[in-house]
């Protein structure tokens, strides 16, 4: 780190910095590979669809998920599965990213400030895309390796939810942040511990949740997608939503 840095930026990626799913481009690219069959990549497609049409924080759907996430490259070498992340990301994820938030984190970059990627996928995928990209680092779920072979299994918890919470606290203090100094960007409501983590929190692509509580507590709010002039639209009737939930909380009415 350099000396006197106390500020980072913290990014989600899948919808925040990547239209899709990371983990899902490295599972299709393994499969035009022949890494595993049509029914492996089902099977992990339907857990990632379970997992992220939930929405909540249920330990079944987590651990499916993350089951899900690992068993896929368990087996195979780390160095060969760089090898293909490296081609995947030309292939797959660099043509999926959103330009406006690599302005945002470069933006970061240029006042001195470090830019991390906080991620459920797989951390040495994040890692290569925060090199390709020029980033400081990633944190993401870290998966068993032995003997340079990954085991398919996960060492920790995914990295989801509160964890992320977790381990940017942890980054924190191993790297001298002032959390109430740094910026997190997301574009899910169920990062909402990442972003209560930070003194300067702002949505990305947001969805319906997480918009509304960016509205209600005054965070700024990125939104590149197609569809954006459709959220503009439903941009007021939102806010008025939001207006009313704070008037009717025990802190608005007190006011």
């Amino acid at each position: 780190m350099a000396q006197g840095v106390t500020r980072a930026a913290f990014f989600d990626v899948d919808n925040t910095l990547v239209r899709g799913s990371t983990i899902y481009f490295l599972g299709r690219g393994m499969y035009q590979r022949g890494f595993f069959s049509k029914a492996d990549i089902s099977r992990y497609v339907l857990a990632n669809l379970r997992f992220r049409l939930t929405g909540t924080e249920k330990k079944e759907e987590i651990a499916r998920f993350q089951n899900a996430a690992t068993d896929f490259i368990g087996g195979h070498n780390v160095e060969e599965i760089k090898e293909i992340g490296l081609a995947i990301y030309d292939e797959f994820v660099s043509p999926k990213l959103w330009q406006g938030t690599i302005e945002i984190a470069k933006s970061h970059l240029a006042a001195g400030e470090e830019v991390w990627l906080v991620t459920a996928a797989p951390e040495d995928m994040a890692k290569l895309i925060a090199m390709r990209l020029g980033f400081t680092g990633a944190l993401g779920s870290k998966a068993g390796v032995k003997d340079g072979t990954y085991t398919g299994e996960m060492l920790g918890p995914l990295l989801h939810g509160k964890e992320k919470a977790v381990a940017v606290k942890e980054l924190a203090q191993e790297r001298g942040f002032k959390l109430d100094e740094c910026y997190a960007y997301s574009d899910s409501s169920n990062d909402l511990p990442l972003l209560l983590a930070v003194g300067k929190p702002s949505a990305i692509n947001p969805d319906a949740l997480l918009r509304i509580r960016a509205l209600r507590e005054s965070w700024p709010i990125h939104d590149f997608r197609r569809m954006r002039k459709v959220n503009r639209a439903l941009g007021p009737i939102v806010s008025r939503i939001a207006a009313l939930g704070t008037l009717l909380s025990p802190r608005g009415r007190s006011r």
